[in-house]
This record gives structure tokens, C-alpha cells and sequence, in this order.
């Protein structure tokens, strides 16, 4: 992982119930053992070796002084204190300023069910973010365990210690129970960053690209590729945002209430979507639509592209490989986005989850809001309102603007909703 990249975006998850792919071997990068010469010349693991993250004193420690007064005897006065008084641990400790990443290791970046050890490197990643874009201390935590109500148990046991939860590359549908039950039990903001991130940038480049094409969202026709964690909280996050029609297709084609095949929730999602009543193929749904939305590991054929809406728009989202080839779907579309960074308008996650929790943590929020999340996605939209171009619909993610809007905003939302505890 590098700072322009981020692994949670538009990851592909299994759609359908069922029990977990068995763990898979991390790749091999060299045949002939620890310390070949192969991972020693490769500047991928040079830079990965002894990990990427640590812990630094915020107070000076240098005497017998300096020690009496972080340590013992005086931090017995500040836990009596919290004992006493236990909000007091958001002012005299960490707590009020740290995330804990959560993973199983179960749907990790494109190669899936890896395990915890293996997703360790993506945590510390994700940790670097949150400290390089918003100043947010952030712990990964990588359980090796699978059972919802054991993650759920786990990660309720160590919540004293953290501000938020930012849960991270878990399977689906695994990750809509254990996001729903952490947040139910903890008042502190539990985040599925696979969800909900891609899901506040998706929608603020859309918006983006609907107002450089001259339309509003209730204008436009969407048609989203993946019934996944981050395919279902797109359409969620677009319904929400008041987008004008939307259907949502898995490999079996597109939901609609009279399919005897849906999981629970994919037929929660067929009931609020699809008011055109539009069935079969993905590819059939692009006719005349306006908006193509890939957050699966298919593939849509040029002809379909092809038959969309004038001033159509593609994010193809899939990494590494998008749905629609970049170039071919340029031919067709007014506006295109990927999930890379080697081309125009990444959808990247990295522009959402630092500067969400940012806001939350300063404000002491007790959970995220669906309004908090819109008000994300509308000042990251923005951000740069003034400067758009049909490759620039969308904040880099080394603009500095970004964290400190999208931060204000959810505090700002979290005051209007009343989640706020400062």
C-alpha cells in the first residue's frame, strides 16, 4: 500500500450466505526462503520492514520528575479521577484521538480470505492514513477469529480503550451484522469503511459529475454492478441523496422484488430500488441509462457502455482491473472514474474515513449518522465545486482542503443530530 492508494475501495465480496473460502497462502514473492535476495532488493518489502506504523511520547520523559508525574505516584491521582468520574478518560487519556482498525482477514484488498496475520500489513496501511490526512492515531487489530458474535464480543471487551471502530476488509454479509451489533452495544462511532467510505466519495463525484454535465442526481438513471458491501451501501448512500432511479445487479442480473433468489438483504435493497421495474441483465439495464456504478470483478462489454444516455457517466470501480476499460469506456462516456490512481477521478477512500472520524472524535460523537455521511460527501464534493473538468471531478487525495471540510461538516452534523457530546 502507498498513501495514493487505499484497499478498501470498491473491493469485491462474496454476495451470497454461505461458509467462508478457506484461508489461502500469502503469495510467494521468492523460492528460496526468509531472507532471499529477491525481498531483499525489492523496494516493497524495504519499505515494509519492521512495519510502517510505531507509538511516539507525546510528553517528555527524561528524568525522575518527568517519570513521578506520568507514572507512578502521579497517575494514580488521574485514575482515581477516572474512577470516579469515567468521561474524564476522553481528557487525560489517548482515548478521544485513537481508532481501532478491526479486521478478520477475511476479505482482504483482491486477495480475499488471507487471515490476520497476513492482513497485518493493509491495518498498518490504514493506520498510516488516518495519521497522515487527519492526525488520527489509529491501532490495527487483527482477530483471528470469524464467528460474528466472537468479533463482536472481542471488539465490545476492548472498546474502553478507543474513540472509534473503523471495521475493515470483513466479508460480507458477515459485515452488516457485526457493524449494526457493535454499534447498538458501544456508544462510540462504528464505521465499515469497505461500506460506507466508497460509498461517501462514489456519491460526491457523482454529484460532481452531474453538475458539470448540467443535471441534478433526480435526474439520473444509475445502474450499479455488485451486491456487495460497498454495491449495497453505494445505493443506500444514493437513495438517501435523492438520486432519480437506481438498480442494482448481482452475477444473477438485476434485483427486483420477484426474485425467488435474494438474500434478506438484497431483497430489502429490491423493494426500495428499481421503480423503472427493469429486469435481467446488467448489460440490458444499461440502455439509456445514465449512470454505470462497478463494484464487482465483472466485466461490461463496449456495446453496453455504448447504449447508454448522452453524457453518460462510468465509474468503474473494480481494482485492480475495472469493469470498463478505461480508454474504451472514454469513447462513450462524458465522464469516467476509476479506483486507480494511474488514471483520472480515483474513487479513493482515503478522501472520506480520515476526515469522518476526524470530525467525529472532535465533537465526541457516539455514533455516525446517515446525515453525518452525506454531510461527508457533500463538502468533499466542494471542495473543489469551482474547478471542475471531465478529469477532475473529484479532490486528490493529497489536497489538504479535504480532511478539514469533510471534518468540519460531520461535526457540524453530528451538533444537528444530536450524537455530539462537546
Amino acid at each position: 500500500m502507498t498513501a495514493t492508494t487505499d484497499h478498501s475501495v470498491n473491493q469485491a465480496v462474496p454476495d451470497a450466505l454461505g461458509d467462508l473460502p478457506p484461508a489461502v497462502p500469502r503469495p510467494a514473492v521468492a523460492s528460496d526462503g526468509p531472507g532471499s535476495l529477491a525481498r531483499d532488493i525489492d523496494p516493497v518489502f524495504t519499505l515494509h520492514r519492521g512495519g510502517k506504523i510505531g507509538i511516539a511520547l507525546t510528553v517528555p520523559l527524561n528524568d525522575r520528575e518527568d517519570l513521578s508525574l506520568a507514572y507512578t505516584p502521579g497517575v494514580a491521582r488521574v485514575c482515581t479521577a477516572i474512577a470516579d468520574e469515567p468521561g474524564l478518560a476522553d481528557d487525560f487519556t489517548w482515548r478521544s484521538n485513537v481508532v481501532a482498525v478491526v479486521t478478520d482477514g477475511t476479505a482482504v484488498l483482491g486477495l480475499g480470505n488471507i487471515g490476520p496475520a497476513a492482513a497485518l500489513p493493509v491495518m498498518e496501511g490504514k493506520a498510516a492514513l488516518f495519521k497522515q490526512f487527519a492526525g488520527v492515531d489509529a491501532i490495527p487489530i487483527c482477530l483471528d477469529c470469524t464467528d460474528t458474535e466472537q468479533i463482536v464480543e472481542t471488539v465490545a471487551r476492548l472498546a474502553p480503550s478507543f474513540g472509534g471502530i473503523n471495521l475493515e476488509d470483513i466479508s460480507a454479509p458477515r459485515c452488516f451484522a457485526v457493524e449494526r451489533l457493535l454499534q447498538d452495544r458501544l456508544d462510540i462511532p462504528v464505521f465499515h469503511d469497505d461500506q460506507h467510505g466508497t460509498a461517501i466519495v462514489a456519491l460526491a463525484a457523482l454529484e460532481n459529475a452531474a453538475r458539470l454535465t448540467g443535471r441534478r442526481l433526480d435526474d439520473l438513471r444509475a445502474v450499479v454492478s455488485g451486491a456487495g458491501a460497498a454495491g449495497l451501501a453505494v445505493t443506500r448512500i444514493l437513495l438517501a441523496a435523492g438520486i432519480g432511479d437506481i438498480a442494482v445487479g448481482d452475477s444473477r442480473g438485476i434485483l427486483h422484488p420477484d426474485r425467488a433468489d435474494l438474500t434478506p438483504v438484497k431483497a430489502e435493497i429490491a423493494a426500495t430500488t428499481n421503480r423503472a421495474g427493469i429486469s435481467g441483465s446488467i448489460n440490458a439495464a444499461l440502455a439509456g441509462a445514465d449512470v454505470f456504478l462497478g463494484l464487482s470483478s465483472g466485466t461490461v462489454p463496449e456495446a453496453a457502455v455504448a447504449s447508454m444516455a448522452p453524457d453518460s457517466i462510468v465509474f468503474a470501480m473494480a481494482n485492480p482491473d475495472p469493469e470498463v476499460d478505461p480508454e474504451v469506456a472514454r469513447r462513450h462516456a462524458r465522464v469516467v472514474a476509476t479506483g486507480r490512481s494511474d488514471y483520472p477521478n480515483q474513487i479513493n477512500n482515503v478522501l472520506a474515513f480520515p476526515g469522518v472520524f476526524r470530525g467525529a472524535l472532535d465533537v465526541r460523537a457516539s455514533r455516525i449518522t446517515e446525515s453525518m455521511k452525506l454531510a461527508a460527501a457533500d463538502a468533499l464534493a466542494a471542495v473543489i465545486a469551482d474547478e471542475l473538468t471531465e478529469e477532475h471531478i473529484i479532490p486528490s487525495v493529497f489536497d489538504d482542503r479535504v480532511a478539514p471540510a469533510v471534518a468540519a461538516a460531520v461535526a457540524r452534523q453530528a451538533h444537528a443530530d444530536g450524537v455530539a457530546r462537546r
